[in-house]
C-alpha cells in the first residue's frame, strides 16, 4: 500500500509563471479572430485617439470576453487582468477593472451613436445564422436594482415587490435563439410602452431579412401595435387579456370544436370576431379551453368550473389548435432570457448611469449571440444545447501554461483534461474556418 503525504506537509510557493485558468477558452478566442470581430469593432463611433493605450474596440472586446468567461460584475475582471492568454489575445495589457466603470459612463455620454453601432455590428455577426424567414418573439423582463441608478423606478416587480428596477424590452428570433434587438427602459413602464418605435428600429436593423411571423404575450397590444403588423403583412399570434366582456361573448358560444381527447385532457376551441374597446376594427380571436379529465369509474366528468380559457388574437386563418400550439412554442423565450441573466448577467447592473447601463446590456447580449453562433459553427450537435455555464465548466475552465520553445508558442493544457477529445474536435473546426 502506497503511503500518502498529509496535506499539511505539502509546501506551497507562488512560482508558476505564464499559467492561465482559462486555457480551454483558446477555441473561443481563436473563433473571434476567425470572424474578425476586432476589425468590426474598430469601425465603431469613438472620440478616443487610435493610438490610445486602451482604444474603444479593445475595451469592448475585453468586456465581451469577460462576460463570456463568467464575470458577473465589473470588479470580477480582476481575475482576467493578468491572465497571460487574455493579454496575448488583446495584444498586451488588460485595463484595470475600475477603468471599465469610467469607460462605460464616458461612452454612454459622449458617444450617443455607439449603442446603435453595436446593434448594427450585432446584426452583421448573427446574419449568417438567421433563417430565410424570421419568427419575431417579443418579451420584457424585470431587472431589480439595489441603489439609486438613473432611470430606475418602482414598477411591477414580482421577485422584489417595492424595489426599483429596469424593464428592458427584448426581441429574439424564435428559431435560432438569437437576440435581434434590445432597449433598456425604466421600471415603471408597461410592457408595450414604446413597442412600436422599438419594432421599427428592429425592422430597420434586420434589413432584407423578412419577418414572416410574430409572437407576443398579453402584455403587448393596442390598435397601433396590431396595425403595425397588419400594415407590414406579418402574421401575428398574441395572447389576449381575459376580460369580463370577452368572457361574456365566449359564454354565448355553444358550438365548441373538440381537438384533443385522451386519458388526461380535453381541449376544445372556437373562433369569433371580437372588437375590444381600444380597437378601431374587429379582429379574429381564437379561444382555447382545456380541462383535466376526472373518471368516476364508468364515465368521464367535466364540470363548467373545470375549464381553463386562453384567448389569442391573430390575423391568421389557421385552426385554433394550430394557433395555440404555434404560440406555445414561444415558451422558449423564458429560457433565452434565463440564459442571458444566469449566463451573461444582464440583470447585474454595472453603473449608476442609464446610458452606460443600456450600453452594458447591449454588450452582454452581443456576447450571448457570439456564443450561440460559436456553438452553431464549431460545436457538435450534442454540445449545441449547452448553456454557457455548462460550456465554461467542461471546456473553458482548464489550467494551462504558455511555453515558448524554438520560436514557437505552445499552450500546454493539463494532460488529464476529461473533455480533451471533444475540445480537439472543436479546435479543428475552428482552424478550418476561412
Amino acid at each position: 500500500m502506497k503511503s500518502t503525504t498529509p496535506i499539511s506537509k505539502i509546501k506551497t510557493e507562488f512560482s508558476l509563471q505564464n499559467t492561465t485558468s482559462f486555457g480551454g477558452s483558446k477555441i473561443f478566442l481563436e473563433y473571434l479572430e476567425k470572424i474578425k470581430l476586432e476589425k468590426a469593432l474598430q469601425h465603431l463611433s469613438s472620440i478616443k485617439a487610435g493610438n490610445s493605450l486602451y482604444p474603444v474596440y479593445r475595451i469592448l472586446l475585453y468586456l465581451i470576453i469577460g462576460w463570456t468567461l463568467g464575470c458577473e460584475r465589473l470588479f470580477h475582471f480582476r481575475k482576467l487582468q493578468y491572465d497571460p492568454l487574455i493579454r496575448r489575445f488583446l495584444g498586451g495589457r488588460c485595463p484595470h477593472h475600475s477603468l471599465l466603470y469610467k469607460e462605460l459612463v464616458r461612452l454612454g455620454k459622449v458617444c450617443p451613436n455607439l449603442r446603435l453601432d453595436i446593434r448594427k455590428v450585432n446584426q452583421e455577426v448573427i446574419r449568417p445564422c438567421l433563417p430565410s424567414e424570421l419568427i419575431l418573439d417579443l418579451d420584457s423582463t424585470v431587472e431589480t436594482v439595489y441603489g439609486d441608478q438613473a432611470g430606475a423606478a418602482k414598477g411591477t416587480n414580482p421577485h422584489k415587490p417595492g424595489r426599483k428596477s429596469y424593464h428592458p424590452l427584448l426581441a429574439f428570433e424564435g428559431q435560432s435563439r438569437l437576440c435581434l434587438n434590445a432597449v433598456l427602459r425604466s421600471g415603471n413602464t408597461h410592457a408595450s410602452t414604446d413597442a412600436t418605435s422599438f419594432l421599427e428600429q428592429t425592422f430597420e436593423l434586420i434589413g432584407k431579412n423578412p419577418v414572416k411571423y410574430a409572437r407576443f404575450d398579453k402584455g403587448f397590444g393596442g390598435e397601433d401595435f396590431y396595425s403595425l403588423w397588419e400594415n407590414r403583412r406579418i402574421g401575428y399570434v398574441g395572447k389576449l387579456k381575459w376580460t369580463r366582456r370577452l368572457a361574456a361573448e365566449v359564454s354565448a358560444c355553444r358550438y365548441w370544436k373538440r381537438f384533443v381527447e385522451d386519458d388526461d385532457w380535453v381541449i376544445e376551441g372556437i373562433t369569433l370576431i371580437y372588437k375590444a374597446t381600444s380597437w378601431k376594427k374587429p379582429r379574429r380571436v381564437v379561444v382555447i379551453r382545456k380541462a383535466q379529465v376526472v373518471e368516476d369509474g364508468q364515465s368521464r366528468l367535466i364540470f363548467d368550473t373545470d375549464w381553463q380559457y386562453e384567448a389569442i388574437v391573430t390575423n391568421h386563418n389557421w385552426e385554433p389548435i394550430d394557433l395555440w400550439r404555434f404560440y406555445n412554442q414561444r415558451c422558449c423565450m423564458e429560457n433565452y432570457i434565463k440564459e442571458t441573466k444566469r449566463g451573461f448577467s444582464i440583470d447585474r447592473i454595472a453603473t449608476g448611469d442609464f446610458e452606460a447601463n443600456e450600453l452594458d446590456l447591449l454588450i452582454k447580449l452581443f456576447a450571448y449571440n457570439l456564443y450561440e453562433r460559436f456553438k452553431r459553427d464549431c460545436c457538435e450537435p450534442i454540445h449545441q444545447g449547452y448553456t454557457i455555464a455548462r460550456f465554461r465548466l467542461e471546456f473553458f475552465h482548464c489550467a494551462a501554461k504558455i511555453v515558448q520553445h524554438s520560436r514557437r508558442i505552445i499552450l500546454k493544457l493539463v494532460q488529464d483534461f476529461p473533455y480533451r477529445y471533444a475540445w480537439k474536435r472543436i479546435e479543428a473546426r475552428v482552424a478550418m474556418m476561412e
